[in-house]
């Protein structure tokens, strides 16, 4: 069996779906020993580039001293609010939701409040106790115009229902340096500002300040998420070779998929309706690190079991142009049992003395043989539980295997140039201007 253990009974990463002969339409060996050869090379680079401290988001894994004030703050936060409203969009969000997911009951409700949609806006804060309501935008440029109107908004409704002296109680700034629009504000009503390292993109920004204090907020344990992710680290670091590396060998599956069997498209599929956050954090992810100069192929989030009854037709029967991952919670005898006396109908006889839990179990594993077994690559990566370090270890795994993936095609996994110009021609507009 192709299986490439995680790290520390993490995780494991299961390949053997996707290679020939187990799948028909799977890589032959040549193919997966030249992919495996590219990927050990791109893996030593990466490696290299992380010993050097070039690698930001890989760095604060090993961080603790942030942790302390961090956490004095989040206490505050908590002490203080019944509702926390985290002003942000994509990778300043996404990593925060991702990681709150975990939250344990007993915390304030947070509210991810990512749209410019103002029907959403005041159907937020409707739902707020404002006297109890604490609002964190957070921005690394500063001036991200959603963030930034977000901003505006909450700080003159804080400054009209309690005084322009209580705006910097009850809002917090984190941006990047310089004289930023986000700064202004602060400086104004003398907001408080944590600073955003400017080295570091929002979509690899979960295991920094961007996604821990929203995480400490919500009970979160921050220390285990990133002890989990430095475990993956310090497995990168030994691996002799890709065939070793988790996440080298994933990103050289999705590689060798996409230029040899013409897979434009990765679909990661979640069995766990805490990780419906992180699938949408992959797609992100994935996107804007891949996506340059004509390369990458195209993230799609499902969600199981839902999403068998809404994309697994397309997938089995469809055109064959899709990378499937599926991500699995060990989950047989969770759960409540089904009363076997309520189970008398012929047709539900096999629920009689299952869990819940067994009947997701027996899902996902079906889902991966069908997909396998019509021909269709399928990685399936299996927690045995789901917690602070099995999910810190899932989203650096995420993340090594997208910049090994981004080496071996030639790209800039931490830029996304692409994406600027459709903020200016936004500023634009809004300014009047039709040219």
């Amino acid at each position: 069996m192709n299986r490439a253990a995680g790290t520390a009974g993490l995780y494991a990463q299961e390949i053997e779906g996707c290679l020939a002969p187990r799948c028909q339409g799977g890589l032959a060996r040549e193919e997966w020993a030249h992919a495996l050869s590219d990927a050990s090379a791109a893996l030593a680079r990466v490696a290299a580039a992380h010993r050097s401290g070039r690698y930001p988001p890989f760095a604060l894994a090993a961080r603790s001293d942030d942790l302390g004030p961090l956490g004095e703050l989040a206490a505050r936060i908590r002490a203080e609010a019944s509702d926390v409203a985290i002003l942000g969009i994509g990778g300043a969000s996404l990593g925060g939701q991702t990681l709150c997911a975990l939250a344990p009951p007993g915390g304030p409700r947070l509210h991810f409040v990512e749209n410019v949609d103002p029907i959403t806006w005041d159907a937020t804060l409707a739902r707020c106790d404002l006297e109890r309501t604490r609002f964190i935008a957070i921005s690394r440029s500063g001036g991200t115009p959603e963030t930034a109107a977000q901003a505006l908004l909450a700080a003159d409704l804080l400054a009209g229902r309690f005084g322009d002296q209580e705006v910097g109680r009850r809002l917090t700034v984190l941006t990047g340096p310089g004289t930023t629009p986000l700064r202004t504000l602060a400086a104004r009503y003398g907001v408080p500002v944590l600073e955003h390292d400017p080295d570091l993109s929002g979509r690899y920004s979960v295991l920094s300040n961007v996604g821990m204090l929203p995480a400490l907020i919500a009970g979160v344990d921050g220390a285990a998420v990133r002890a989990g992710a430095q475990a993956v680290l310090n497995a990168m670091l030994a691996a002799p070779d890709a065939a070793s590396c988790p996440p080298a060998a994933g990103a050289a599956l999705n590689v060798a998929f996409a230029h040899q069997k013409n897979a434009a498209m990765s679909v990661l599929m979640v069995y766990a309706d805490l990780l419906s956050t992180f699938a949408a954090w992959f797609v992100q992810l994935w996107a804007e690190s891949l996506g340059k100069d004509g390369n990458g192929t195209t993230p799609v989030r499902a969600v199981g079991t839902t999403d068998q009854h809404s994309q697994l037709q397309l997938y089995l029967d469809g055109p064959r142009d899709k990378f499937y991952t599926l991500v699995v919670l060990d989950r047989a005898g969770t759960g409540p049992a089904i009363d076997p006396s309520l189970a008398g109908h012929s047709s539900l006889a096999y629920f009689k003395g299952r869990t819940l839990g067994d009947l997701m179990e027996a899902e996902q594993r079906a889902t991966a043989e069908v997909l396998v077994g019509a021909g269709r690559p399928t990685r399936v990566i299996r927690l045995p539980r789901l917690d602070e370090r099995s999910l810190g270890a899932l989203l650096m795994h995420v993340m090594v295997e997208t910049v090994i993936a981004a080496e071996m095609l030639g790209v800039d996994a931490f830029d996304q140039p692409a994406v600027e110009l459709g903020k200016v021609l936004t500023k634009r507009y809004l300014s009047g201007e039709t040219g």
